[in-house]
Protein backbone atom coordinates (compact mmCIF):
# COMPACT_ATOMS: atom_id res chain seq x y z
CA UNK A 1 0.00 0.00 0.00
CA UNK A 2 1.00 3.37 -0.62
CA UNK A 3 2.68 5.66 2.26
CA UNK A 4 -0.17 6.37 5.03
CA UNK A 5 -3.11 4.26 2.71
CA UNK A 6 -2.91 2.11 5.41
CA UNK A 7 -3.75 4.26 8.59
CA UNK A 8 -6.33 6.00 6.40
CA UNK A 9 -7.64 2.43 5.35
CA UNK A 10 -8.06 1.60 8.88
CA UNK A 11 -9.28 4.73 10.06
CA UNK A 12 -12.64 5.14 7.84
CA UNK A 13 -13.33 1.59 8.66
CA UNK A 14 -13.39 2.23 12.27
CA UNK A 15 -15.26 5.40 11.60
CA UNK A 16 -18.30 3.88 9.11
CA UNK A 17 -18.38 0.20 10.83
CA UNK A 18 -21.18 -0.36 13.63
CA UNK A 19 -20.47 -0.37 17.21
CA UNK A 20 -20.53 -2.57 19.92
CA UNK A 21 -21.80 0.63 21.81
CA UNK A 22 -23.77 2.78 20.57
CA UNK A 23 -22.74 6.00 22.54
CA UNK A 24 -19.63 5.83 20.48
CA UNK A 25 -21.27 6.50 17.43
CA UNK A 26 -23.67 9.17 19.00
CA UNK A 27 -21.16 10.88 20.54
CA UNK A 28 -19.26 10.46 17.13
CA UNK A 29 -22.31 12.08 15.59
CA UNK A 30 -22.48 15.10 17.85
CA UNK A 31 -18.30 15.56 17.09
CA UNK A 32 -19.18 16.15 13.49
CA UNK A 33 -22.41 18.41 14.27
CA UNK A 34 -20.21 20.44 16.41
CA UNK A 35 -17.76 21.26 14.39
CA UNK A 36 -20.01 21.89 11.69
CA UNK A 37 -22.30 23.98 13.70
CA UNK A 38 -19.04 26.39 14.62
CA UNK A 39 -17.80 26.63 11.11
CA UNK A 40 -20.94 27.77 10.18
CA UNK A 41 -21.42 29.88 13.01
CA UNK A 42 -18.08 31.73 12.55
CA UNK A 43 -18.69 31.83 8.61
CA UNK A 44 -21.84 33.47 9.33
CA UNK A 45 -20.63 36.27 11.70
CA UNK A 46 -17.77 37.23 9.98
CA UNK A 47 -20.28 38.03 6.78
CA UNK A 48 -22.45 39.74 9.28
CA UNK A 49 -18.92 42.14 10.35
CA UNK A 50 -17.76 42.08 7.05
CA UNK A 51 -21.36 43.09 5.78
CA UNK A 52 -21.29 46.23 8.05
CA UNK A 53 -17.55 47.22 7.59
CA UNK A 54 -17.88 47.47 3.64
CA UNK A 55 -21.63 48.52 3.04
CA UNK A 56 -20.65 51.50 5.65
CA UNK A 57 -17.16 51.70 3.95
CA UNK A 58 -18.81 52.11 0.99
CA UNK A 59 -21.85 54.23 1.95
CA UNK A 60 -19.59 56.87 3.35
CA UNK A 61 -17.13 56.66 0.40
CA UNK A 62 -19.62 57.37 -1.39
CA UNK A 63 -21.34 60.42 -0.34
CA UNK A 64 -18.02 61.99 1.68
CA UNK A 65 -14.05 62.03 0.65
CA UNK A 66 -11.60 60.31 0.82
CA UNK A 67 -9.18 62.93 2.31
CA UNK A 68 -11.00 66.65 3.62
CA UNK A 69 -8.77 69.95 3.64
CA UNK A 70 -10.06 71.90 5.38
CA UNK A 71 -9.18 75.43 8.06
CA UNK A 72 -7.19 74.34 11.23
CA UNK A 73 -9.33 77.25 12.88
CA UNK A 74 -12.89 77.44 12.12
CA UNK A 75 -13.31 80.33 9.71
CA UNK A 76 -15.89 81.83 6.65
CA UNK A 77 -14.01 79.78 4.17
CA UNK A 78 -10.87 80.63 1.81
CA UNK A 79 -11.02 81.85 -1.97
CA UNK A 80 -7.20 80.87 -3.69
CA UNK A 81 -8.03 77.31 -2.84
CA UNK A 82 -7.32 76.71 -7.31
CA UNK A 83 -3.82 76.24 -7.10
CA UNK A 84 -3.87 74.16 -3.61
CA UNK A 85 -6.17 71.42 -5.78
CA UNK A 86 -3.86 71.36 -8.47
CA UNK A 87 -0.64 70.76 -6.40
CA UNK A 88 -2.69 68.38 -4.41
CA UNK A 89 -4.12 66.29 -7.66
CA UNK A 90 -0.38 65.61 -8.49
CA UNK A 91 0.11 63.75 -5.89
CA UNK A 92 0.81 59.90 -5.81
CA UNK A 93 -2.73 57.95 -6.17
CA UNK A 94 -5.03 61.36 -5.98
CA UNK A 95 -7.74 61.02 -8.77
CA UNK A 96 -9.52 64.90 -7.88
CA UNK A 97 -9.10 67.41 -5.48
CA UNK A 98 -12.40 69.76 -6.10
CA UNK A 99 -13.35 72.67 -3.75
CA UNK A 100 -16.73 72.35 -2.27
CA UNK A 101 -19.10 74.36 0.33
CA UNK A 102 -20.30 73.09 3.14
CA UNK A 103 -22.97 75.15 5.02
CA UNK A 104 -25.51 74.11 8.01
CA UNK A 105 -29.05 75.04 7.06
CA UNK A 106 -32.77 74.20 7.63
CA UNK A 107 -35.00 73.10 5.40
CA UNK A 108 -38.89 73.52 5.52
CA UNK A 109 -41.12 71.47 4.04
CA UNK A 110 -45.12 71.52 3.86
CA UNK A 111 -45.27 68.36 6.89
CA UNK A 112 -41.98 70.04 9.18
CA UNK A 113 -38.57 71.41 9.06
CA UNK A 114 -35.85 69.59 9.13
CA UNK A 115 -32.08 70.33 10.19
CA UNK A 116 -29.34 69.63 7.81
CA UNK A 117 -26.48 70.21 5.49
CA UNK A 118 -26.15 71.85 2.24
CA UNK A 119 -23.07 71.16 0.71
CA UNK A 120 -22.10 72.43 -3.02
CA UNK A 121 -20.03 70.93 -6.19
CA UNK A 122 -18.33 72.32 -8.62
CA UNK A 123 -18.97 71.28 -12.42
CA UNK A 124 -15.90 70.05 -12.78
CA UNK A 125 -16.02 67.74 -9.85
CA UNK A 126 -16.90 64.69 -12.58
CA UNK A 127 -15.35 61.64 -10.24
CA UNK A 128 -17.96 63.01 -7.24
CA UNK A 129 -20.69 63.78 -9.44
CA UNK A 130 -20.30 60.35 -10.83
CA UNK A 131 -20.59 58.27 -7.79
CA UNK A 132 -23.58 60.54 -6.22
CA UNK A 133 -25.24 59.36 -9.60
CA UNK A 134 -25.46 55.49 -8.93
CA UNK A 135 -27.51 56.62 -6.15
CA UNK A 136 -29.95 58.76 -7.27
CA UNK A 137 -33.52 56.86 -6.98
CA UNK A 138 -35.38 59.75 -8.73
CA UNK A 139 -35.65 62.59 -10.86
CA UNK A 140 -31.62 63.21 -12.81
CA UNK A 141 -28.33 64.71 -11.54
CA UNK A 142 -27.72 66.43 -14.68
CA UNK A 143 -30.68 68.70 -14.31
CA UNK A 144 -28.16 70.26 -11.19
CA UNK A 145 -26.75 71.81 -14.21
CA UNK A 146 -30.19 73.28 -15.59
CA UNK A 147 -31.66 76.80 -13.75
CA UNK A 148 -35.26 76.63 -14.11
CA UNK A 149 -36.67 79.75 -12.08
CA UNK A 150 -35.27 78.27 -9.12
CA UNK A 151 -31.78 77.09 -8.35
CA UNK A 152 -31.91 72.94 -8.57
CA UNK A 153 -31.34 70.75 -5.50
CA UNK A 154 -30.64 67.07 -5.35
CA UNK A 155 -32.17 66.03 -1.65
CA UNK A 156 -32.00 62.87 0.46
CA UNK A 157 -34.45 60.50 0.36
CA UNK A 158 -34.85 60.23 3.93
CA UNK A 159 -35.30 64.18 4.35
CA UNK A 160 -37.40 64.43 1.73
CA UNK A 161 -39.69 62.15 3.45
CA UNK A 162 -39.65 63.55 6.54
CA UNK A 163 -39.58 67.05 5.36
CA UNK A 164 -42.74 65.88 2.80
CA UNK A 165 -40.60 67.11 -0.43
CA UNK A 166 -41.38 65.19 -3.80
CA UNK A 167 -39.78 65.54 -7.10
CA UNK A 168 -40.18 69.19 -8.69
CA UNK A 169 -41.53 70.53 -5.32
CA UNK A 170 -40.09 73.84 -3.93
CA UNK A 171 -38.10 73.81 -0.82
CA UNK A 172 -37.13 76.64 1.40
CA UNK A 173 -33.70 76.37 2.59
CA UNK A 174 -33.28 78.47 5.53
CA UNK A 175 -29.50 79.95 6.05
CA UNK A 176 -28.68 81.13 9.58
CA UNK A 177 -26.29 83.78 8.48
CA UNK A 178 -26.90 84.04 4.73
CA UNK A 179 -27.60 88.05 4.82
CA UNK A 180 -24.72 90.28 5.76
CA UNK A 181 -26.51 94.07 6.84
CA UNK A 182 -24.95 96.80 8.36
CA UNK A 183 -26.91 95.58 11.51
CA UNK A 184 -24.81 92.12 11.45
CA UNK A 185 -25.86 88.19 10.00
CA UNK A 186 -29.45 87.71 9.76
CA UNK A 187 -30.93 84.84 7.97
CA UNK A 188 -31.79 83.90 4.27
CA UNK A 189 -34.51 82.10 2.84
CA UNK A 190 -33.56 80.81 -0.74
CA UNK A 191 -35.93 78.86 -2.46
CA UNK A 192 -34.72 76.13 -4.46
CA UNK A 193 -36.27 73.69 -6.94
CA UNK A 194 -35.95 69.41 -6.21
CA UNK A 195 -34.66 68.00 -8.88
CA UNK A 196 -33.98 64.30 -7.72
CA UNK A 197 -33.58 61.96 -4.77
CA UNK A 198 -31.13 60.33 -3.83
CA UNK A 199 -30.29 56.78 -1.07
CA UNK A 200 -26.61 56.38 -0.21
CA UNK A 201 -27.85 53.59 2.06
CA UNK A 202 -26.32 55.88 4.80
CA UNK A 203 -28.99 57.16 7.45
CA UNK A 204 -27.07 59.92 8.29
CA UNK A 205 -26.55 60.92 5.25
CA UNK A 206 -29.37 60.47 3.21
CA UNK A 207 -31.53 62.15 6.25
CA UNK A 208 -29.25 65.51 6.26
CA UNK A 209 -27.80 65.86 2.81
CA UNK A 210 -28.58 67.88 -0.13
CA UNK A 211 -26.69 69.25 -3.21
CA UNK A 212 -26.41 71.99 -5.20
CA UNK A 213 -24.06 73.69 -7.65
CA UNK A 214 -21.12 75.14 -5.46
CA UNK A 215 -22.16 78.93 -7.22
CA UNK A 216 -25.75 78.26 -6.10
CA UNK A 217 -24.69 77.54 -2.85
CA UNK A 218 -21.68 80.12 -2.88
CA UNK A 219 -24.61 82.75 -4.12
CA UNK A 220 -27.37 81.52 -1.26
CA UNK A 221 -24.26 82.24 1.79
CA UNK A 222 -22.89 85.24 0.20
CA UNK A 223 -19.32 83.79 -0.07
CA UNK A 224 -19.09 84.08 -3.69
CA UNK A 225 -15.44 82.68 -4.85
CA UNK A 226 -14.53 80.49 -1.44
CA UNK A 227 -15.09 76.92 -0.30
CA UNK A 228 -14.43 75.62 3.15
CA UNK A 229 -13.13 72.19 2.15
CA UNK A 230 -10.94 70.66 -0.79
CA UNK A 231 -11.91 66.78 -0.89
CA UNK A 232 -9.84 64.57 -2.44
CA UNK A 233 -10.74 61.22 -4.23
CA UNK A 234 -8.28 58.48 -4.25
CA UNK A 235 -7.51 55.26 -6.87
CA UNK A 236 -6.93 53.20 -3.39
CA UNK A 237 -8.45 53.80 -0.17
CA UNK A 238 -6.19 52.22 1.91
CA UNK A 239 -3.68 54.82 0.85
CA UNK A 240 -6.03 57.70 2.69
CA UNK A 241 -3.50 58.27 5.41
CA UNK A 242 -0.21 58.21 3.24
CA UNK A 243 -2.29 61.08 1.08
CA UNK A 244 -2.99 62.71 3.83
CA UNK A 245 -0.01 62.90 4.97
CA UNK A 246 1.93 64.22 1.82
CA UNK A 247 -0.81 66.73 1.46
CA UNK A 248 0.17 68.46 4.78
CA UNK A 249 3.33 69.32 3.20
CA UNK A 250 1.70 71.18 -0.08
CA UNK A 251 -1.35 72.65 2.05
CA UNK A 252 0.29 74.94 4.31
CA UNK A 253 0.08 76.49 7.82
CA UNK A 254 -3.52 77.17 7.65
CA UNK A 255 -5.09 74.08 6.34
CA UNK A 256 -4.94 70.70 7.71
CA UNK A 257 -5.53 67.37 6.03
CA UNK A 258 -7.94 64.44 7.44
CA UNK A 259 -8.47 60.78 6.26
CA UNK A 260 -11.86 59.03 6.02
CA UNK A 261 -10.23 56.46 8.59
CA UNK A 262 -9.76 59.31 11.19
CA UNK A 263 -13.48 61.10 10.70
CA UNK A 264 -14.65 57.72 11.21
CA UNK A 265 -12.19 56.25 13.65
CA UNK A 266 -14.55 55.08 16.45
CA UNK A 267 -17.27 53.20 13.69
CA UNK A 268 -14.36 51.18 12.60
CA UNK A 269 -12.75 50.38 16.04
CA UNK A 270 -16.05 49.15 17.22
CA UNK A 271 -16.48 47.41 13.90
CA UNK A 272 -13.30 45.72 14.38
CA UNK A 273 -13.69 45.15 18.19
CA UNK A 274 -16.73 43.23 17.24
CA UNK A 275 -15.32 40.57 14.86
CA UNK A 276 -12.78 39.90 17.63
CA UNK A 277 -15.07 39.64 20.14
CA UNK A 278 -17.20 36.97 17.79
CA UNK A 279 -14.38 35.33 16.96
CA UNK A 280 -13.06 34.10 20.24
CA UNK A 281 -17.30 33.78 21.22
CA UNK A 282 -17.78 31.69 19.28
CA UNK A 283 -14.25 29.38 19.03
CA UNK A 284 -15.67 28.32 21.91
CA UNK A 285 -18.34 25.99 19.89
CA UNK A 286 -15.28 24.99 18.31
CA UNK A 287 -13.48 23.72 21.63
CA UNK A 288 -16.62 21.88 22.56
CA UNK A 289 -17.07 20.16 19.03
CA UNK A 290 -12.78 18.81 19.89
CA UNK A 291 -13.88 17.48 23.69
CA UNK A 292 -16.44 15.58 21.84
CA UNK A 293 -13.69 14.16 19.61
CA UNK A 294 -11.33 13.47 21.86
CA UNK A 295 -14.32 11.52 24.13
CA UNK A 296 -15.28 9.52 21.09
CA UNK A 297 -11.39 8.62 20.11
CA UNK A 298 -10.60 7.70 23.41
CA UNK A 299 -13.86 5.61 24.02
CA UNK A 300 -13.19 3.92 20.61
CA UNK A 301 -9.48 3.19 22.10
CA UNK A 302 -11.03 1.86 24.58
CA UNK A 303 -13.43 -0.62 22.39
CA UNK A 304 -10.77 -1.58 19.82
CA UNK A 305 -7.89 -2.53 22.42
CA UNK A 306 -8.42 -6.20 21.03
CA UNK A 307 -7.70 -4.70 17.53
CA UNK A 308 -5.11 -2.70 18.20
CA UNK A 309 -3.10 -5.73 20.03
CA UNK A 310 -3.99 -8.06 16.77
CA UNK A 311 -2.55 -5.26 14.43
CA UNK A 312 0.92 -4.85 16.60
CA UNK A 313 0.54 -8.98 16.80
CA UNK A 314 0.63 -8.99 12.90
CA UNK A 315 3.62 -6.24 12.18
CA UNK A 316 2.16 -2.98 12.82
CA UNK A 317 4.13 -0.19 14.44
CA UNK A 318 2.84 1.78 16.95
CA UNK A 319 3.36 5.00 15.04
CA UNK A 320 0.54 3.26 12.14
CA UNK A 321 -1.50 2.78 15.38
CA UNK A 322 -0.98 6.43 16.70
CA UNK A 323 -1.63 7.53 12.84
CA UNK A 324 -5.15 5.46 12.70
CA UNK A 325 -6.39 7.31 15.38
CA UNK A 326 -5.25 11.04 14.04
CA UNK A 327 -6.73 9.99 11.26
CA UNK A 328 -9.99 9.52 12.69
CA UNK A 329 -10.02 12.79 14.34
CA UNK A 330 -9.28 14.73 11.34
CA UNK A 331 -12.02 12.57 9.15
CA UNK A 332 -14.39 13.88 11.93
CA UNK A 333 -13.23 17.72 11.92
CA UNK A 334 -12.63 17.32 7.62
CA UNK A 335 -16.63 16.15 7.17
CA UNK A 336 -17.84 18.47 10.15
CA UNK A 337 -15.65 21.49 8.33
CA UNK A 338 -17.39 21.09 5.05
CA UNK A 339 -20.71 20.34 6.47
CA UNK A 340 -20.23 23.61 8.35
CA UNK A 341 -18.40 25.43 5.38
CA UNK A 342 -21.89 24.80 3.22
CA UNK A 343 -24.08 25.70 5.64
CA UNK A 344 -22.70 29.26 6.45
CA UNK A 345 -21.98 30.19 3.31
CA UNK A 346 -25.50 29.01 2.13
CA UNK A 347 -27.48 30.84 4.49
CA UNK A 348 -25.14 34.00 4.39
CA UNK A 349 -26.02 34.16 0.39
CA UNK A 350 -29.57 33.37 1.15
CA UNK A 351 -30.07 36.29 3.75
CA UNK A 352 -28.77 38.49 1.51
CA UNK A 353 -30.19 38.31 -1.34
CA UNK A 354 -33.34 37.93 0.63
CA UNK A 355 -32.62 40.99 3.21
CA UNK A 356 -34.02 38.44 5.79
CA UNK A 357 -33.47 40.91 9.14
CA UNK A 358 -34.53 43.96 9.08
CA UNK A 359 -33.15 47.19 11.00
CA UNK A 360 -34.35 50.42 12.26
CA UNK A 361 -31.96 52.76 10.20
CA UNK A 362 -32.22 55.87 12.51
CA UNK A 363 -30.43 53.52 15.34
CA UNK A 364 -28.16 51.25 12.74
CA UNK A 365 -27.56 53.61 9.63
CA UNK A 366 -28.90 50.87 7.83
CA UNK A 367 -32.20 49.19 7.12
CA UNK A 368 -31.06 45.57 7.10
CA UNK A 369 -28.37 43.03 8.33
CA UNK A 370 -25.89 42.81 5.50
CA UNK A 371 -24.35 39.75 4.94
CA UNK A 372 -20.84 39.18 2.66
CA UNK A 373 -18.96 36.47 3.47
CA UNK A 374 -15.27 36.70 2.06
CA UNK A 375 -14.10 32.99 0.10
CA UNK A 376 -10.56 33.76 2.17
CA UNK A 377 -12.42 33.25 5.51
CA UNK A 378 -12.97 29.87 4.33
CA UNK A 379 -9.63 29.16 3.94
CA UNK A 380 -8.20 30.15 7.48
CA UNK A 381 -11.73 29.06 9.41
CA UNK A 382 -11.26 25.45 8.00
CA UNK A 383 -7.73 25.59 9.03
CA UNK A 384 -8.25 26.18 12.75
CA UNK A 385 -11.20 23.74 12.64
CA UNK A 386 -8.71 21.03 11.33
CA UNK A 387 -6.21 22.16 13.43
CA UNK A 388 -8.32 22.36 16.60
CA UNK A 389 -9.26 18.72 15.62
CA UNK A 390 -5.96 17.48 15.43
CA UNK A 391 -4.93 18.66 18.99
CA UNK A 392 -7.82 17.02 20.15
CA UNK A 393 -6.31 13.51 18.47
CA UNK A 394 -3.36 13.47 19.97
CA UNK A 395 -4.12 12.01 23.86
CA UNK A 396 -6.28 9.49 22.57
CA UNK A 397 -3.57 8.40 19.92
CA UNK A 398 -0.92 8.21 22.55
CA UNK A 399 -3.15 6.31 24.72
CA UNK A 400 -3.27 3.61 21.70
CA UNK A 401 0.26 3.19 22.14
CA UNK A 402 0.08 1.98 25.38
CA UNK A 403 -1.99 -0.94 24.86
CA UNK A 404 -0.47 -4.09 26.00
CA UNK A 405 -1.09 -7.12 23.13
CA UNK A 406 -0.58 -9.68 25.87
CA UNK A 407 -2.52 -8.57 28.10
CA UNK A 408 -5.75 -7.52 25.62
CA UNK A 409 -5.33 -10.83 24.05
CA UNK A 410 -4.60 -12.84 27.42
CA UNK A 411 -8.62 -14.21 27.53
CA UNK A 412 -8.92 -14.52 23.50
Amino acid sequence: MPRLAFESFVARRYLTAKRRQAVISIITVVSILGVAAGVMALIIALAITNGFRNTLQKSLLGATAHVNVVEKEVGIGFEDWVPIAKNLEKLPHVSSASGVLYTQVLYSGPQMGQGGYLKGIPESATQEREELRRYVKQGSLDRLAKADGYPPILLGAKLAQRTGMMLDSIVTVIIPNGDITPAGARPSYPRFRVVGLFESGFYDVDNTFAYATLSDVQRVTGLENSINAIELKLDDINTAADVAAAATKVIGNKLTASNWEEANRSVLNALKMDRIVTIITISLIQLVAALNILISLIMMVMEKSKDIAILVSMGARWEQIRRIFIFQGLYIGAIGTAIGLVLGYGISYAAESGRWFTLDAEIYALSYVPFQPRPMDAIWVSAAALTVSFLATLYPARRATAVLPAEALRYE
